[in-house]
């Protein structure tokens, strides 16, 4: 077999402490902290999984990453200040919900002030309007132009687009109720199963989930028809939760 091949979870962890001592060596007293994240992190690794490491620095201006493999294993080593992931910790974004789970659960290695447990406590104090905007930023940015997409290929195709499409609108849906409720995902793999256990839910949701969950895509009327009833329920729901879509017919620049 070409890798990756199957590493144990505690050659992982002696890999990543073996990993954290040479940037020790290398870095010095510049090194505020090591930790791990992602999945070895929450230990939910598994056989094939990868290494993947931050480490803040004091001095460094811009962040950097090594990302290798050995042929049987890959790492991925993150390099930056204080300021710099601090700064991301606490920034919302569409995304927030996948992206920033590695900032709760980042896994010490090396941590003397406690930096980690500091970062934990920021990521979890922004607030609650900051997520709003981001959820109404989706609705707009995101949502609107998925739709958009889908009606033009019920009008002029390609249908073969609409798998994808199906996927990216679930997905979209998912964000939002990740941002709704101030809850990240485990991982990618997990972002529908974890969203559909979330309350109050937009009517489709569900439906347009299980589609695209059992990987039937191939009814293009079928895609049609759910994500236009999740788009609709959409509606209603942001309407009753006050995110809206701001229409203006002035252009705003």
């Amino acid at each position: 077999m070409i890798g990756p091949r199957e590493v144990t979870r505690e050659d992982r962890m002696n890999i990543a402490n073996v990993l954290a001592n040479q940037l020790l060596e290398k870095y010095g007293e510049d090194v505020e902290a090591i930790g791990i994240y992602g999945s070895l992190a929450r230990k939910t690794d598994g056989p094939f999984s990868d290494i993947e490491i931050k480490c803040v620095l004091n001095s460094l201006e811009d962040g950097f990453s090594y990302e290798w493999t050995s042929g049987d294993w890959k790492a991925e080593v993150n390099l930056d200040n204080k300021e710099n992931i601090v700064e991301e910790a606490t920034t919302v974004e569409e995304d927030w919900p996948l992206t920033h789970g590695q900032f709760f659960t980042i896994l010490p290695i090396y941590d003397p002030k406690g930096f980690f447990e500091e970062l934990r406590q920021k990521a979890g104090s922004v607030d609650n309007t900051i997520f709003k905007e981001a959820v109404c930023k989706t609705l707009v940015e995101e949502m609107y132009e998925y739709i958009g997409k889908l009606r033009n290929i019920k009008i002029q195709g390609p249908e073969t687009f609409l798998p994808a499409l199906a996927i990216k609108i679930a997905t979209g849906g998912a964000m939002i109720l990740g941002l709704h409720h101030k809850r990240y995902y485990t991982t990618a793999a997990q972002v529908l199963p974890e969203a559909l256990l979330f309350s109050e839910q937009p009517s489709g949701f569900d439906e347009l989930c299980q589609l695209v969950m059992s990987g039937h895509l191939y009814d293009s009327q079928r895609i049609l028809d759910a994500c236009e009833h999740f788009w609709n329920g959409l509606m209603d729901w942001s309407k009753k939760h006050s995110y809206m879509i701001n229409y203006s017919n002035s252009v705003p620049f």
